[in-house]
């Protein structure tokens, strides 16, 4: 049984814990409403940007684009986006396995990985899955260049035909305590999804519809690019928040459990002392 010394010990040890991860909770807390108006923000755009292309599509007879070219997929790359920190539950766990159930399932096929995030390429490293190249450390301060950098190496290995489809799986943010494992192909950019049948908004196009298409279909890849990491940075933030209020609560029990132990301890040692007592003044 350990001694009344090393449980003390053990209950500092357990509420300095505690204050760690409420003090990582209320970060991450304050961390995910800013994450969160920039994923509300960029999904109006986004969906926008479709429908102009759409619009665009629509106008334009016979559209060709190399991001439109359809080939047999041989060569696929896969986009694992994670995150760079741990202790945020079993977010980058789930983006692992899914990419790792991607890889089995395209086993006939060569594959190739993009991982975005520490934790990702270093989970493929240590497994030296075929990975293309990597983007890390760069969360902390996400701009819309580092999604640009992201897809224009995509854009380059598929136009170049180094690839044959290029897939991304991702965090989807659905809450501070809910995130969807979200699988999405980027390219080819499917013709159907782009010409809609109807449109409700007219609009005028200075310059040729097939010039403006040709400029705003690489911008819609970054723009797909660029909300994934957003959501994946939202879903991050709430991932944590939630484990480390799980964790907080976890110290809690911990704590009333070692008190109650102690205390029962300090009793047996004061019971111990008095029949001491009690025996020496019998005996006396």
């Amino acid at each position: 049984m350990p001694s009344l010394l090393d449980i003390r010990r053990r209950i500092r040890s357990v509420k300095n814990t505690q204050q760690l991860t409420k003090a990582m909770k209320t970060v991450s807390a304050a961390k995910l409403r800013r994450a969160q108006e920039r994923v509300m923000s960029a999904r109006p755009y986004a969906d926008q940007l479709r429908n102009v292309l759409g619009n665009l599509a629509g106008r334009v007879e016979n559209i060709e684009h190399p991001l439109l070219e359809v080939r047999p997929e041989e060569r696929i790359l896969l986009v694992v986006v994670t995150a760079d920190r741990g202790l945020c539950g079993a977010f980058n766990s789930n983006l692992t396995r899914t990419a790792q159930n991607f890889l089995r399932d395209h086993a006939s096929q060569q594959a190739t990985l993009y991982p975005v995030g520490r934790k990702g390429r270093d989970f493929f490293r240590r497994r030296e899955a075929p990975i293309a190249s990597d983007f890390v450390n760069f969360f902390n301060k996400l701009d819309y260049g580092h999604a640009r950098e992201i897809a224009q190496q995509i854009i380059e290995l598929y136009t170049q035909a180094r690839v044959d489809a290029v897939y991304i799986v991702y965090n989807e943010f659905k809450s501070a305590i809910q995130q969807r494992i979200t699988l999405e192909k980027l390219l080819p950019l499917g013709r159907a999804e782009l010409i809609q049948p109807e449109s409700p908004i007219e609009y005028i196009f200075e310059q040729p519809p097939q010039q403006v298409f040709d400029r705003l279909l690489p911008r819609y890849v970054e723009i797909q690019v660029y909300r994934a990491l957003l959501e994946s940075v939202a879903s991050e933030h709430g991932a944590r928040m939630a484990a480390m209020d799980t964790a907080s609560r976890n110290a809690g029990d911990m704590i009333e459990s070692l008190t109650l132990n102690m205390n029962r301890v300090r009793q047996a040692a004061i019971t111990r002392e008095i029949i001491e007592v009690v025996s020496g003044a019998g005996a006396l």
